[in-house]
């Protein structure tokens, strides 16, 4: 590994036993290994911390920790931020140029942390890269539908390190959004964020599957109104979902979450600056007719 090749990784898991040793196996057939990845055990209540300690005795750069959740503290998606967070404490002294976060339900080509790296070391205004995420419908894994090439999914982030450091790592979210909250934030401070195409990463755990299609859907809406997205870009992107399955009430349900988020949300998790700066974005896509992308 060269000295600028080097990366750590972070990965907060909630009872995820059914994919995380798939996960682990993806990491340790990369061709660049990471200087070291925290693996947290979000108060998992299954076999999550005992498949994460096998493996931490057989690699030297694989380190178990566990954060125990407080009896007041609300089950929602600041968890996981809470989590990446008491991770990023373990990496104290640790010599590294790029820092991911990793969710425990993906696996990735064999040449993914390699093929990132490369596009960092082209472009030194790259502060955030991923590859396209990949979900399965229908027994095959497909892109995931409206990606954008400027957003990149949460679930398998690379960082510039300094970008990580400048943005401020993840800022907790009741509604989730944390990875939108980043490479907003990246871009506002004069970075580039990319999903670089021909790299892959493979979801398999789908969000709609494990908490519902509504529920998820309505989350959608509120947590865009969280983060200040404008009401008719929410409109124009609500009649997008209408055209996909199953048709109509995808939409409906998700621009209801954003309303009622409207009339009942007191505090957002941005600033006025990020809100102003998310909007402005937005209207400029939306000259450019690229209404089809999903932030």
């Amino acid at each position: 590994m060269n000295k600028a090749d080097k990366y750590v990784l972070i990965t907060a898991a909630h009872n995820e036993a059914a994919y995380i040793e798939a996960t682990i196996q993806s990491v340790l057939a990369q061709t660049i290994l990471p200087a070291r990845w925290v693996i947290v055990s979000d108060g998992s209540t299954d076999e999550t911390d005992r498949i994460i300690k096998a493996y931490e005795e057989k690699h030297d750069f694989i380190v178990y920790a566990r954060r125990e959740k407080e009896k007041s503290e609300e089950a929602n998606f600041a968890s996981k931020v809470y989590a990446i967070r008491h991770a990023y404490k373990q990496l104290a002294g640790q010599e590294y140029d790029f820092i991911g976060n990793l969710d425990a339900d993906i696996t990735l080509e064999d040449s993914y942390y390699a093929n990132l790296i490369k596009g960092f070391h082209k472009n030194q205004k790259l502060g955030i890269a991923g590859g396209l995420l990949y979900e399965e419908s229908e027994g095959q894994f497909n892109s995931r539908p409206l990606s954008e090439i400027r957003y990149v999914p949460g679930a398998l982030q690379l960082f510039r390190r300094a970008c990580y450091e400048q943005v401020g790592g993840y800022v907790p979210s009741k509604w989730g959004g944390e990875d939108t909250i980043a490479v907003v934030t990246a871009r506002m401070k004069g970075w580039e964020t990319r999903s670089i195409p021909g790299i892959h990463g493979y979801h398999h755990k789908k969000s709609e599957v494990s908490r519902g299609h509504s529920r998820e859907w309505f989350r959608n809406g509120v947590m865009f109104h969280a983060l200040g997205s404008h009401p008719m870009f929410e409109l124009m992107k609500s009649l997008r979902f209408m055209t996909r399955k199953p048709y109509i009430m995808g939409g409906v349900i998700r621009m209801y979450g954003y309303v009622w988020a409207a009339c009942c949300m007191k505090e957002r998790p941005v600033s006025a600056e990020f809100v102003k700066y998310f909007r402005s974005e937005q209207w400029s896509r939306a000259r450019n007719k690229k209404l089809e992308l999903p932030i």
